[in-house]
């Protein structure tokens, strides 16, 4: 054996000192050390089914249960009497189906604007590369360090009156999709993928013809699926559980979601139909992304954009 063999052989860690997480093999093979581990693991996952899932196996019950039952025994696990007419007359006193629309309508449209402006904006910044393309870098980062109740007046004021339009966007959907383009962050995470990506290909590319709008929809949005599915994820999530700009924007009930008329009828309707009706509009987003599920988490991965 040379010595470099010898070198490499005293080297080499023996199977019994592999790291397993914290434990090496030899404790692994360890019988208490194992049982410990087992017990650990197993109420770890009985905590986290009971933080996550709780609260809403406890709505879905108390969706279903008589005011007095909640009221007598609120952390009851199986109701005594089980009324669904209280899910009915949540459907059609709150008109769910109108405000879930609402909902919706609000989703899609911050998704788009979102999309649109984090896609042109890191495009510019990453792949145009202006003269002071730095400043501008540095003056939307700095953005993300201002807390966003202090824009609340500034922001209400420019929406009330809105320049060059010279009408108040005031109960209109626009009073939440424009402001819910200024995002920062999604700025800046659609720049640094749009830095990973190979500047062979830009240059491939130019060199084929493409001017910077071809390059940007035939070349670069192509190869940012992944981050534009991140963005999606974070965008539609955001304004799903928006309240306190919605409120303020959308004075009109016919136009306002589900998380701003909810509470706003909790004072009119029985606490059983008021959490009958919380229990439909958790269930249905719930639904919609077990059904999407596939898209949602392959989304959450940024990896894999380009090969090879």
């Amino acid at each position: 054996m040379s010595r470099v063999d010898a070198a490499v052989a005293r080297r080499r860690p023996r199977e019994d000192d592999a790291d397993r997480g914290i434990l090496s093999s030899a404790d692994w093979r360890r019988g208490r050390v194992r049982a410990t581990t087992r017990v650990t693991h197993a109420v770890l996952l009985v905590s986290l089914v009971v933080v996550g899932l709780g609260p809403i196996l406890w709505l879905a019950k108390s969706a279903v249960t008589p005011t007095q039952d909640t009221l007598r025994q609120p952390l009851a696990l199986w109701p005594n009497g089980m009324d669904w007419a209280n899910l009915v007359e949540a459907w059609n006193r709150v008109e769910i189906d109108k405000y879930f629309g609402n909902t919706v309508i609000i989703a899609l449209g911050v998704w788009l604007v979102q999309i649109l402006v984090a896609t042109t904006a890191g495009y510019a910044l990453s792949v145009l590369r202006p003269r002071y393309g730095k400043v501008v870098v540095g003056a939307v980062l700095a953005t993300l360090f201002v807390p966003s109740i202090v824009l609340l007046v500034p922001l209400y004021l420019t929406i009330v009156q809105p320049p060059l339009l010279g009408q108040s966007l005031i109960n209109t959907f626009w009073a939440v999709w424009l402001p819910a383009g200024a995002n920062a962050f999604n700025v800046l995470l659609v720049m640094r993928f749009f830095d990973s990506l190979p500047r062979e290909v830009f240059e491939a590319a130019r060199m084929d013809g493409a001017g910077p709008y071809r390059l940007f929809w035939s070349v670069v949005l192509p190869m940012s699926r992944p981050i534009l599915g991140v963005v999606s994820v974070f965008a539609v999530i955001a304004a799903w559980k928006d309240f306190l700009w919605p409120m303020l924007v959308l004075k009109d009930p016919a136009l306002q979601p589900l998380s701003v008329r909810l509470p706003q009828l909790q004072q009119f309707i029985e606490l059983d139909v008021f959490l009958a009706a919380l229990a439909i509009s958790t269930v249905i987003p719930i639904l919609l992304f077990l059904l999407f599920q596939r898209v949602f988490l392959n989304s959450a991965g940024m990896g894999g954009a380009v090969k090879g």
